[in-house]
């Protein structure tokens, strides 16, 4: 087995990686790699939740404010780029930490992703506006007839798989499903994956607490800046969305912030139900354990 080993740091949003990752990394002499796949975005700080310029500068970080806000970046591509970055890095450390709540970028670097095509600009553009134009109905019945069995598993809700798995129907002649193998890759290394959880109640009301922080240290002129580019993908994120609808004049201020508590109250357990299915993950119960007890059971499983 590989000397080296990869710590993944996961769990749902709010419920305490930041600062357990910052000091297990300053414990171990070695940096973070972000698994946040909206804090790789410059200039969208607040509203990701992304380590502060005090944090940064405590632990070198990578994968944080590294794209401009119109960058196409996937999962795939991640995958690619911090494999590479790895092998660099393990040149220098035997352990490293992987640490974000993004359960596809997590997956994609610990079991390898399907070798997808990358779609070209002119076809994303023409789903987006039919998207925009038609609604999510007319797409899905025609997913339906391209690749029906993936219209039998799809989240129908979830416009943004749909519309990629068309845009691979329409680039390749080829069901998107005929790319999905789910075969797990090995790594050259080690992966030890530990996620922190808190009970619900509690979780809940450290998000309503970031939301209103956000708020409170300048959320709302963050979103005022990026306005004007509110088609990109990156900001088709919980946070803004509910705060351009302000910007637009369809709501008023005090609901679009409840909305981003439930809205991000929601995306956890989304987080936590993905999580279930992985039986690789050592959880630590952050209501019970402090920062240095988590840190200890961890350095314990490593060695």
């Amino acid at each position: 087995m590989s000397s080296k080993t990869l710590i993944v740091l996961l769990g749902p949003t709010a419920v305490g990686k930041t600062e357990l990752s910052l000091q297990l990394a300053e414990r171990l002499g070695c940096p973070i790699i972000n698994a946040d796949s909206r804090q790789i975005y410059k200039d969208i700080e607040i509203g990701t939740a992304s380590p502060t310029a005090e944090e940064l500068a405590r632990v070198r970080h990578f994968f944080v404010h590294t794209l401009d806000l119109d960058a196409y970046y996937s999962a795939a591509e991640y995958e690619k780029d911090v494999l590479l970055l790895l092998d660099e890095l393990f040149k220098e450390h035997d352990t490293l930490i992987l640490s974000g709540g993004s359960m596809m970028y997590i997956d994609a670097v610990t079991k390898g992703i399907d070798d997808i095509p990358t779609v070209d600009e002119e076809t994303r553009q023409m789903l987006c506006e039919r998207f925009e134009n038609e609604g999510l109905e007319p797409l899905l019945q025609e997913l339906k007839l391209l690749d029906p069995a993936y219209y039998e598993i799809v989240d129908k809700k979830n416009h943004k798989r749909v519309v990629h798995a068309l845009e691979i129907c329409y680039m390749t002649g080829k069901p998107y499903t005929s790319f999905r193998t789910n075969i797990h890759k090995e790594r050259p290394f080690r992966i030890v994956k530990f996620g922190l959880r808190r009970e619900r109640e509690h979780l809940f009301r450290r998000i309503n607490q970031r939301v209103d922080w956000m708020m409170e240290h300048g959320f709302m002129e963050e979103a005022k800046r990026v306005y004007p580019l509110r088609h990109l993908n990156a900001l088709n994120t919980v946070g803004y969305k509910e705060l351009f609808k302000v910007l637009d004049g369809e709501w008023e201020l005090p609901m679009a912030v409840e909305r981003i508590k439930k809205n991000t109250r929601v995306y956890a357990k989304k987080q936590m139900t993905w999580y279930q299915h992985d039986t690789d993950i050592h959880w630590l119960d952050a209501d019970r354990l402090s920062v240095e007890e988590m840190m200890q059971t961890i350095e314990e499983a490593i060695h």
